[in-house]
Order: C-alpha cells, then sequence, then structure tokens
C-alpha cells in the first residue's frame, strides 16, 4: 500500500539548518569560564577596576625606571615642596619624593594583599572543608574558633596581634591572614555543608571512594566561585587593613614606603602640605575600589541568576 503525498510529508521530519546545528554546538562548547569571562567583558565596571589593578601593578614592577630617587633619599633644603616638574607629586617633610614612595609603596601594598589574602585562602579553605564535611564535633571545634575570631572587630584583633608580636610588616601580614581566616572558612563550611547531600557525593562514598579524594575532585571544584569573589575582594580589604596598622606605627616600619605609614607620617601638615596626605590617600582608595569592582563583576559573572 503506498503512502499518498500528504502523509509522506507529515513523516518526514523538518531538515535541521547547519548553521543552528553549528551554534548549538558551539552553545554546548562554551565552558564555565570562558562564559564567566565573557559576561566579565560586558561588566563596564569590572573593565575598569581590572584596568586600575594592572595600572598599579605595572608601576610596582617597574617602579625603578619611573624615578631616578630612592624612596629613602631625603634633601632636608627642599622639604614640603609642591607638586612641581621636578618633584611630580611634591616632597614630604624630609624632602623625600613622594611620587617615588608611591610608586615603591604599591609594592608593599600589594605584597601585603596577595600574601596575606593567600595565607588566609589556604588555612580558611582547610579548616571550612574539614569543618563541613566532617561535621559533628570536628565542625563544632571549628566553628567555636571562628566565632570567637569574629567575637572581636577585625581591626582591634588585628592591633592585638601586632602588639604581642612586636611592630613590623612580616607581624601585621600575620595579624591580616589570622583575622581574615574564618571569612573564608565559614563561606567555605557552609558550601561544602550544602554540596555533601549532594547525588553525586553519596555515590562517591558508595563507590569506596575515599574522602581527600572527593573533597579534591568534587568538593573544592564546586566551592572555587564563592572563593575567587571572596579572595578578590579580600585583597582590599587587607591592604585597607595593612594601611590601618601601618598608620598606627604596627605596620611596616620606617623608611618602608607603605601608604598608611605615609598618611601617619604626613598628619602633621595637613594644612600646611595637604598633597602629602591627599597623594597616598587616593592610591589607597583607587586600589580598594579596583579590587572591589572586580569583585563584584566575577560575582554576577559566576552567579548563574545574574547571567543574562
Amino acid at each position: 500500500m503506498k503512502l499518498d503525498e500528504k502523509n509522506a510529508q507529515q513523516i518526514v521530519p523538518n531538515p535541521v539548518d547547519p548553521g543552528q546545528a553549528m551554534e548549538a554546538d558551539e552553545i554546548e562548547a562554551i565552558s564555565p569560564w570562558k562564559d564567566t569571562f565573557r559576561q566579565l567583558r560586558k561588566n563596564r565596571f569590572a573593565i575598569i577596576g581590572f584596568t586600575i589593578i594592572i595600572f598599579f601593578i605595572l608601576v610596582a614592577i617597574f617602579a625603578p625606571l619611573f624615578t631616578s630617587y630612592t624612596y629613602h633619599q631625603q634633601d632636608l633644603v627642599n622639604r614640603l615642596q609642591p607638586p612641581s616638574a621636578e618633584f611630580w607629586l611634591g616632597t614630604d617633610h624630609l624632602g623625600r619624593d613622594i611620587f617615588t614612595r608611591l610608586v615603591y609603596g604599591a609594592r608593599v601594598s600589594l605584597m601585603v594583599g596577595f600574601i596575606a589574602v593567600t595565607g588566609a585562602l589556604v588555612f580558611g579553605t582547610l579548616l571550612g572543608v574539614t569543618a563541613g564535611y566532617f561535621g559533628r564535633w570536628v565542625d563544632m571545634i571549628i566553628s567555636r574558633i571562628f566565632d570567637i575570631l569574629l567575637a572581636f572587630p577585625s581591626i582591634l584583633l588585628a592591633i592585638a596581634i601586632v602588639a604581642i608580636l612586636g611592630p613590623s610588616l612580616e607581624n601585621a601580614l600575620l595579624a591580616i591572614a589570622i583575622i581574615n581566616i574564618p571569612i573564608f572558612g565559614r563561606l567555605v563550611r557552609s558550601r561544602v555543608i550544602s554540596l555533601r547531600e549532594e547525588e553525586y557525593i553519596m555515590a562517591a562514598k558508595a563507590q569506596g571512594m575515599k574522602n581527600g579524594r572527593i573533597i579534591f575532585q568534587h568538593i573544592l571544584p564546586n566551592s572555587i566561585a564563592p572563593i575567587i569573589v571572596q579572595s578578590t575582594l579580600g585583597f582590599g580589604t587587607a591592604i585597607l587593613e595593612a594601611a590601618a596598622l601601618g598608620f598606627l606605627g604596627l605596620g611596616a616600619q620606617p623608611p618602608t614606603p607603605e601608604w598608611g605609614q605615609m598618611l601617619a607620617d604626613s598628619r602633621d601638615f595637613i594644612q600646611l602640605a595637604p598633597w602629602t596626605v591627599i597623594v597616598p590617600g587616593v592610591a589607597i582608595m583607587l586600589v580598594v575600589l579596583g579590587f572591589n569592582l572586580i569583585g563584584d563583576g566575577l560575582r554576577d559573572a559566576l552567579d548563574p541568576k545574574m547571567k543574562n
């Protein structure tokens, strides 16, 4: 029995446009990180943040190329000179070139942010994963430690730690790392608690997979997004806390060109030479703003609810 033409058209499937098929394959081939990068490129504020941070990183790396002075070179004859062709951002109360101290101070501030956040990230993540995955008494002990650390205002706790250990840049780094550990720890712990009940985690346990392998192959990779966002925001916070300790004389010691210390040295000359305070203050503001803009952009890009 032959089919008529009308029935044959109903049976034959609609042809697929090759262009549409290729477009579908490309969409499926886009990795989460490529998609995140694409979302970041659309965020103007994130681009501004990246521009600011890259600028300061380049200035810190190539500091000797931008100035012929050294950051500790004094010229008492040219004390408190306003910005000029010779001294681009003026001089301080000891005749030191502020621009030189600013660019070399970028090295110190960025190093503080990187080392402090890295230390807090490593120890906070380890403690958070341990507490969230194993639970019970392990979770109770670690959580109580976090609660104790968070019970104190962060800057006051950092001041207390540095006061006990002695004022220095190294002790300031240690103090900043310690006060940021519970922030990362609680973030990771909450993420791990939600992940450990997932079906693929239960299946891995049923197959006899060891806890360490589950943590490093399944738990941590799926917790990386909030950790990245918090790390980026933590850079700005760490730099701000280091500047606060430096302003109080508990951070980097003279003649190290740390921005907080530069503010402390210039506070007696606000009216006489306001540029000595404005310049390091604006530098701190811009770096913290840059990291905050990047963090906000990453949060929006990594959050599925915020994607177009």
